[in-house]
């Protein structure tokens, strides 16, 4: 014979699996959400870098703003941009290192987008705000994915 009691039981084992589902979806969203944004943010970079380095006119008006030399900071932008999506790929395909690998990187390019303001500053601020949002997806969800 069941009673209520036996009823609210499997209730609240019922309710408390799909929260936990629920967490570990809207994690899996956040953590696909970050590894395209920064898939998106290295293929920037990439591009950047590659401007920089071949001397295109897109930094002759403020290149003084820039660390270093042009050809120097185009390097530095253009391994930045392998390595984050290098990151991307391999966080799309599980990799728990590949999370660390996403947050280091996002978080250097958010500095050197910052030392970057001077030259251009909206597209720097609307870089650093993809590298705040891929930090928080991978931080926050990112091991939601690979423990669900």
């Amino acid at each position: 014979m069941r009673t209520t009691q036996d009823y609210d039981v499997r209730r609240r084992d019922y309710d408390a699996g799909a929260t936990a589902y629920e967490a570990d979806r809207k994690g899996a969203g956040w953590v696909v959400f970050a590894a395209i944004l920064l898939g998106l943010s290295g293929l920037w970079n990439f591009f950047d870098g590659i401007a920089a380095i071949s001397g295109a006119h897109v930094y002759v008006t403020n290149a003084n703003y820039v660390f270093s030399d042009l050809n120097t900071w185009g390097w530095i932008v253009l391994c930045l941009g392998v390595l984050q999506g290098f990151a991307a790929l391999t966080l799309l395909a599980g990799s728990e290192f590949a999370r660390w690998i996403g947050i280091v990187s996002a978080g250097l390019n958010a500095i050197g987008q910052l030392m970057f303001a001077p030259a251009y500053p909206l597209w720097s601020l609307a870089m650093f705000a993809i590298d705040i949002l891929i930090i928080y997806g991978l931080a926050v969800y990112g091991g939601a994915r690979l423990r669900g």
